[in-house]
């Protein structure tokens, strides 16, 4: 009898603890689920001053926002051109550092609270960096003219010395009475060394010089002159070519013929070549390069450099591989190709 007892007063006892235990989880734990969500933005920082600053690096400060919560931390922004870096702090200043001198800079500011709200708007500030260079760079190298086309020039120069950091090169085209016309403007950072002019005369002959510019806009000497004759305009050309081929590899007798009303003399021809091809022998024509792996570059000999209009030359391949020539191109001029 006094078991039976005991064990209705525990089974009457169970469901109290259950309660008592849930209680104690809500009461201790974090905010229960039907808990406003903060949806409240922080207000804008105030305007951004500046504390200190040098060369390189600056100090801000603004305003501090303010939210129903709380701000959390300050993301910063600053941009220069297109291009910026993004900073963070849990105050209402930041010190930055690594900048560089007589750069101008767009400074922004946005508060965060804990809930990811930004602030409503953010305030910049647009801060020209002090100078730290009084130097000009030396003189760009005498320029060095590469594949010369009919309307397109390369250009390649050694670089200017400069005490704090270049900016760009400036290609300028000599005229007539030696007026400077700027052609290109090379801005990448740090700049190349090399730039292609295009926009060119056929078989006219030009003369280039190149200029440094530093940051802070001191410019350098003139580079000495390059002059240069473009190619004349690409000819029309039609090949006839005639191949055998096993598994692999294949000999190709190509004649080639001026369509155009033009005498050529001097020529190159290019056609597709894979970088697995081998050439195993060449008649009528000399290996010149390879272009990026993709194409063989050939070029006449001492005996048929000339082409009249209407005439013809030949030159033959044996190589490795199943690409046959094809793409083929005379003087930068695409031909037109029939199999015979």
């Amino acid at each position: 009898m006094r078991d039976r007892r005991s064990r209705a007063i525990r089974s009457k006892a169970a469901p109290l603890a259950a309660y008592a235990l849930a209680v104690t989880l809500v009461a201790a734990g974090a905010t229960p689920a039907y808990a406003a969500v903060d949806t409240e933005r922080p207000t804008a920082p105030g305007p951004i001053t500046v504390v200190a600053i040098d060369t390189t690096s600056v100090e801000l400060t603004w305003a501090a926002s303010t939210d129903n919560v709380g701000v959390v931390r300050y993301p910063v922004g600053a941009q220069f051109e297109d291009s910026g870096a993004q900073y963070s702090t849990d105050t209402n200043s930041i010190r930055i550092t690594n900048l560089r001198p007589s750069r101008t800079y767009t400074f922004s500011v946005w508060a965060l609270d804990a809930a990811g709200n930004s602030s409503v708007s953010n305030p910049t500030l647009r801060l020209t960096m002090p100078p730290g260079d009084d130097q000009p760079p030396s003189a760009p190298g005498q320029p060095v003219a590469y594949d010369v086309a009919a309307t397109v020039v390369g250009l390649r120069w050694a670089h200017s010395v400069e005490n704090v950091a270049l900016d760009r090169y400036e290609v300028f085209r000599v005229d007539a009475g030696g007026t400077l016309t700027r052609v290109r403007e090379v801005y990448q950072y740090p700049p190349v060394n090399s730039a292609q002019i295009s926009g060119l005369a056929p078989n006219t002959t030009y003369t280039f010089v190149v200029r440094a510019r530093d940051e802070v806009g001191h410019l350098s000497p003139l580079s000495a002159p390059v002059t240069v004759t473009t190619l004349p305009p690409p000819p029309s050309c039609a090949v006839r070519s005639v191949v055998r081929q096993w598994p692999d590899g294949f000999v190709a007798h190509l004649v080639v013929e001026n369509t155009g009303s033009t005498i050529i003399d001097g020529w190159t021809m290019t056609w597709r070549f894979w970088a697995s091809q081998q050439v195993q022998g060449i008649w009528g024509a000399k290996v010149v390069d390879r272009l990026n792996n993709s194409y063989l570059r050939v070029s006449n000999t001492g005996r048929n450099a000339v082409v009249p209009p209407g005439g013809t030359v030949s030159l033959g391949l044996v190589a490795t591989g199943t690409q046959l020539p094809e793409e083929i191109t005379l003087n930068g001029g695409l031909c037109t190709v029939a199999d015979e």
